[in-house]
């Protein structure tokens, strides 16, 4: 079964429901239009590597695509290899597969999640089932891989495996910090690092590394892409809190029925008073949630100054990726870079 679908009309379009976000939107296509008609070719490499004669595995992996996205991640890619004016083939096979290996991460994760939604759309697991979601996403996974092994470059090859492998140890970690009311910030950094950033950072590292740039320019990509997953995701956590469908690509208050301690909650309750701290552990550590306990935690977080925190955490890790993108050439390119940067840490505001 072929794919019927072009992803250049679906997931890397940025998503119209963002209306509060126009700033980073911008700035995500200002990125996009800097590098030139790179996405589109890593779409056209997007959709050959999800062919297949099992029909369910096209099905399942354009429903995926087709639900939305920025493609923040194959952006960061061409980015980094465009900063140094790579002008080969291989940082398209590269940003295909960094967007491959989160299509699968994203199928993985409702099935532990136990997810209906993601952005606004079913879930390939509600629709399909876990077992095939599962499975799909390996077969994305394998298809990465694929990729990887097409550049015939080493580095790259383990820049990638690597993240490939932390970001399951970060699915790991979130289990021992899912319900549990105990988690400090720092537990809860060390799964962002994980799950999220680390392919951030895998991405721009890739990128950079490909062009052949400087040791230490190459280790800069890699610092501003961990610091702006990191600040990305606080971002995230906060607005699933806001009480606004906004940019987080999904519905809000996910986080809290999925009984999840992000920094949000994670703050709010370094300060709870004995009747905070009961309602925490009833709806986040014992999953006895009712309809009206999402606007109380709501009124919760807010309160006790824990979105401010957090957004103030995102600006200090967006603070840390520009600095670490001083050391990449001056221009266009790290001009967009810059400013995706500083408007991520906007959303919401």
């Amino acid at each position: 079964m072929a794919l019927a679908f072009r992803t250049d009309e679906a997931a890397s379009v940025v998503r119209a429901d963002d209306a509060d976000s126009d700033r980073f939107i911008a700035s995500v296509q200002n990125l996009r239009t800097a590098c030139g008609d790179g996405l589109e070719r890593v779409d056209d490499q997007i959709l050959d590597a999800l062919q297949s004669p099992v029909d369910m595995i096209p099905a399942v992996a354009g429903h995926l695509i087709k639900s939305g996205g920025k493609r923040l991640r194959p952006l960061l890619t061409l980015a980094a290899a465009g900063l140094y004016g790579y002008d080969g083939r291989d940082h398209v096979r590269l940003a295909a597969a960094v967007e491959l290996i989160h299509g699968a991460t994203l199928l993985h994760d409702d099935v532990v999640d136990e997810s209906a939604l993601r952005r606004g759309a079913s879930t390939a697991n509600v629709i399909w089932g876990n077992k095939e979601s599962v499975l799909v996403g390996d077969f994305i996974f394998s298809r990465s891989f694929e990729l990887m092994v097409a550049t015939r470059n080493l580095t790259v090859l383990g820049i990638l495996s690597r993240a490939a492998g932390v970001i399951a140890e970060g699915e790991v970690l979130q289990l021992g910090t899912q319900k549990n009311v105990a988690t400090t910030f720092d537990m809860y950094l060390a799964v962002v690092e994980a799950k999220t950033a680390a392919l951030f950072a895998a991405a721009a590292h890739v990128g950079a590394a490909i062009a052949g740039a400087p040791a230490a320019e190459v280790e800069a990509l890699r610092r501003y892409g961990l610091n702006l997953g990191v600040a990305f995701q606080l971002i995230d956590d906060a607005l699933d809190y806001s009480g606004v469908e906004s940019s987080i690509g999904k519905t809000v208050g996910d986080d809290f029925r999925e009984g999840k301690m992000t920094a949000p909650v994670v703050f709010a309750l370094e300060n709870a008073d004995d009747e905070a701290r009961t309602f925490w552990r009833r709806t986040i550590g014992g999953s006895d949630q009712q309809p009206e306990d999402l606007a109380e935690a709501t009124r919760l977080v807010h309160s006790s100054g824990a979105i401010e925190r957090t957004r103030r955490e995102a600006e200090r890790y967006a603070a840390t990726a520009l600095g670490a993108l001083e050391l990449a050439p001056a221009g266009p390119m790290r001009d967009a870079l810059s400013e995706l940067a500083k408007q991520s840490i906007e959303r919401g505001h």
